[in-house]
Formats: C-alpha cells, structure tokens, sequence
C-alpha cells in the first residue's frame, strides 16, 4: 500500500459559467470521491488544468479540498511547475494549509538534463516534511526520468514514490529493480494499472475514477485477494472507459462525463475546449457499461 492508499483521482477543476472556479462544486466532488471508494485525492494536477489556474486558485483549492475531506482521504497538492523556485514556494504554501503529500511533475519545456533533474526534485523535498511523488510523463514533458536518475531520487527520506505514465512496462520493470521496497509506483494511466499492480505497484493516480470509482477500487482489490481473474475481467470491462476519456486531450473528455452523469463542473479553460458530442457519447456510453461491472 502506497503513502496515499492505492485509488487516488487526479481531481478535475470545476468552474462556474463565467470560468471561474466553482470551490462548493470542488467541495462536493471531494465528498463524492471519497464516497465511491477513493483513498486519496489529488488536486491542481494535470486533470485540474494547473497551467491555467493561478497559485491564488491553487492555494484555495487545497484549502477547500483538505476541509471537505475532513481526514477521510489523503490530499496531494499538484506543486510542480517548470520553475524550480516556484515549485519550492508553491510547495511550501501547501503545506501550510494541510495537505498530506505532494506531487510534482517532471520540468517541462526546457528539457533540463538528468542532472538538472535531479536537482529539482531534490530541492521541492528539501523544502517540506511532506512525502513528495515524483510525476514522470515524457509524453507532456518531452523529458524522461531516467531509472538510475528515479532510484537516486528515491535516497531522498522525503520522495516517497513515484507516477508512472511513462508508457513503457519495460522501463517499469527496470526501475522497480532499482529502486527500495518502500518506494512506491503508482500508475499514472488508468489503461496500466492492473499491469503495474502486477509488477509490484502500489495503485494508481486516476482520471476514470470520477466515473468508476468502485469498480476501480474492487479490480485493485481483486488483484490484491490473488483473484487474477476477476482482477482482469473488472480491468477488461473498464477498459472502454479507460481508453473513451483520453479520446481527446484530458479532461475533456472526463468533464464532459461528469457533466452529463453528475453535476455541471464546466467546461475547460482555454486553450482546452469542450469535448465534442462523439467523445461526450462516448464516455456517457462506457460509465454506463462500467457501472455494470
């Protein structure tokens, strides 16, 4: 079991029709989530579109997601940005307010080296006493954490884990074998999660789980009973979903399921759009194909 427990949903951001965040709305997807099975919340990453929020809004977001969980779940503070000393900063404010970890994504656009890297990381840990998780996602990024890079990252007390979306179960397996038994790897794509918890990772960190929540929670549980089978056939079923809310760039796609399934969160901040009426179909059809399960 992870620092953060095993399910945790990367929240998305809801906003009012003048595009301004909606916190009750916030206050009220903690709750949901955490009714539907999550053992930790993650708020302001990339599902919370941190780029366009401003550290003002991220600030009031952990505030308002650390009260609403009242101690039921974890809150990870998204404080990772492509500035060291502004992540440092942002990382230390969130602690302040309460959150119980930290996630903090690879610096993108400038490609630092593996050095540079490392520096980084090493500097938002030195920076709090909260367990910090390393989120490596070349995709996004256009810079990979390399696994020997990982595993001296992991000698740090205060790097707990890691967020896997590299795409690659080669290079999972690669660094699994470096790095120590309490070092934690989340999935960082629903679609490989199973595979990792077969590899020895601790959960996942989830877009679907505003959707499927439970039916997410029972394949990790399964997976964890040693029930292969069922673990797969819940991983089988949930698959259309997993695939329909990445049919556009995220959160699209899972803000229009929740717009059409739960309550109004918005639309997407500009450059994001809408997700388009084939995608919204898409993932209306595939949560209610996974509530089924």
């Amino acid at each position: 079991m992870g620092p953060f427990g095993a399910l945790i949903t990367a929240m998305i951001t809801p906003f009012t029709g003048d595009g301004s965040v909606d916190y009750d709305r916030m206050a009220r997807l903690a709750a949901h989530l955490i009714d539907n099975g999550h053992d930790g919340l993650l708020v302001t990453g990339t599902t919370g579109e941190s780029p366009t929020l401003t550290d003002r809004e991220k600030l009031a977001l952990y505030s308002t997601v650390v009260e609403a969980a009242g101690g039921k779940a974890a809150v990870v503070a998204g404080t990772g940005t492509y500035d060291t000393r502004h992540s440092v900063e942002l990382s230390v404010e969130a602690a302040k307010i309460g959150v119980d970890g930290l996630l903090a994504v690879t610096p993108y656009y400038s490609r630092p080296p593996q050095a540079g890297l490392l520096a980084h990381f090493l500097a938002i840990a030195d920076s709090t006493d909260l367990p910090v998780i390393v989120y490596n996602i070349p995709g996004r990024t256009a810079r990979l954490i390399e696994a020997d890079t990982l595993a001296e990252m992991a000698r740090h007390p205060n790097i707990a884990g890691t967020k896997d979306a590299v795409g690659d179960l080669e290079y999972t397996k690669a660094s699994l074998a470096l790095l120590p038994d309490d070092f934690s790897l989340y999935s960082g794509d629903d679609s490989a999660t199973l595979p990792m918890l077969e590899l020895g990772g601790a959960g996942v960190i989830s877009v679907a789980g505003h959707l499927a929540g439970r039916q997410i929670e029972r394949m990790i549980e399964a997976h964890r009973a040693g029930d292969a089978a069922e673990a797969r056939r819940l991983h089988d079923g949930l698959t259309p979903l997993f695939d329909a809310c990445f049919l556009e760039p995220n959160p699209m796609p899972v803000k229009a399921g929740l717009n059409a399934l739960w309550e109004p969160v918005g639309d997407p901040r500009l450059p994001l759009v809408a997700a388009s009426p084939a995608t919204r179909r898409a993932v209306v059809t595939a949560a209610g194909q996974a509530q089924e399960l």
